[in-house]
């Protein structure tokens, strides 16, 4: 069986790794469930303050991959999330290459969803990329995302925790305010997810200084190649370098992507299908669908019977003796009717041996008080003395 965690989490087998720590599949012994456990250690005050505010994360949405619940153990902490197992939109391209257009816009529709419930909690992600978008393992069916990793994700106002001249995020993923120093905002995010559509349709990370340089020395560029024209004024809506010019919410670039689509018209027939297949492999051995799975006890044979039955005896080959009839034998005579036995006397009683019996010693009886005793005692020495002189002179 794998570590126990807290007395209550399983580890199971390592299926990642996230900016700050190691994520684990492991079995929640109190939901009964696989979940995936991120796992950091408490090495200095800026990593358990980041886990402190991933952790107090609680965004209940279907495109949204939040913390469930956390646990601390020595010096290391973890908090838990739903297990999801088709891989990452960087999975995805590393099988497929660039992707069709229209199934882009499935995964970017949902993917501003989800951004549109965490900005509404007022929090901004900070590291949109495709290594961490999530797919569920849904086949060749309609693909389902889960935007996940929170660890450096902040609530607008919040405290930085580094210096405003470093930045945090992923290189090649910075909107151009980012670089300069401002303060982490929505628009930020909508650039980056504006960088993670290029690199779907196109197969290859984008180069954001040679985007930014495009846009300011001559507008809007065209599109690319690989990007329709309906799709490509969404895209370059979230990419202007000027965060003024930008879609300043997920929603309003949902619905310019929701008037795309529209005239980008259906799929073509030839489309290759796309699936999206379980990238966490199958469960390591004492593990099950429903859990760890223990050796069941031995069951232990039957005891004989008591006293034991004798062994049947095979007949003896040979002639058979002649059997002799008897005669009937006439009925018994019926039993006399049995009469209940008298009841005991209520007053009988158990017989114990007797004990020998003492009499009792009599009682002293008290004499004269002292004051009394010794006057007597002394007329009576007195009296003695006289009859004894008497008798000696006669």
């Amino acid at each position: 069986m794998g570590e126990l965690f807290a007395g209550r989490y399983e580890l199971v087998d390592p299926i990642g790794r996230g900016g700050v720590g190691a994520v684990w599949r492991a079995w929640d012994r109190r939901r009964r469930r696989y979940v995936a456990a991120k796992v950091l250690q408490q090495s200095d005050a800026h990593t358990l303050l980041r886990f402190v505010r991933e952790q107090g994360l609680r965004i209940d949405h279907p495109h949204v991959v939040a913390p469930m619940s956390w646990a601390a153990d020595d010096d290391k902490v973890l908090f838990t999330m739903d297990v999801v197992s088709g891989g990452s939109l960087a999975h995805l391209i590393g099988d497929y290459g660039p992707l069709p257009p229209s199934y882009v816009c499935v995964l970017l529709d949902q993917l501003l969803s989800g951004l549109a419930a965490v900005h509404a909690e007022g929090v901004v992600h900070r590291d949109i990329k495709p290594a961490n978008v999530l797919l569920e393992a849904t086949g060749t069916g309609r693909p389902h995302v889960r935007l996940s990793d929170f660890g450096i994700a902040m609530r607008k106002g919040e405290p930085r925790l580094t210096d405003a001249n470093y930045v945090m995020g992923t290189p090649g993923y910075f909107a151009p305010e980012q670089m300069l120093g401002d303060e982490p905002d929505f628009p930020a995010d909508l650039y980056a997810v504006g960088l993670t559509a290029l690199y779907l349709l196109t197969g290859r990370k984008p180069d954001a200084e040679a985007l930014v340089e495009r846009f300011t020395e001559h507008g809007t560029p065209g599109a690319p190649e690989e990007v329709p024209e309906p799709l490509w004024h969404v895209i370059a809506g979230l990419l202007q370098p000027d965060p003024g010019l930008r879609f300043r919410t997920a929603t309003g670039a949902r619905k310019a992507l929701a008037a795309a689509v529209e005239m980008l018209g259906a799929p073509a027939a030839d489309e290759e299908p796309i699936e999206v297949f379980d990238q966490l492999g199958p469960l390591p051995a004492g593990f099950g669908p429903d859990g760890p799975q223990h050796p069941a006890a031995p069951v232990p044979p039957p005891l004989p019977a008591y006293p034991p039955h004798p062994a049947p005896q095979a007949p003896h080959p040979g002639p058979q003796a002649p059997q002799i009839l008897q005669a009937p034998q006439p009925p018994a005579p019926p039993a006399p009717p049995a009469y209940p036995a008298p009841p005991a006397h209520p007053f009988t009683r158990v017989y114990t041996a007797p004990q020998p019996v003492r009499n009792p010693a009599p009682e002293r009886q008290p004499g004269p008080p002292a004051k009394v005793a010794v006057p007597v005692l002394i007329v009576a020495l007195i009296c003695l003395g006289i009859g004894f002189w008497a008798l000696t002179s006669a």
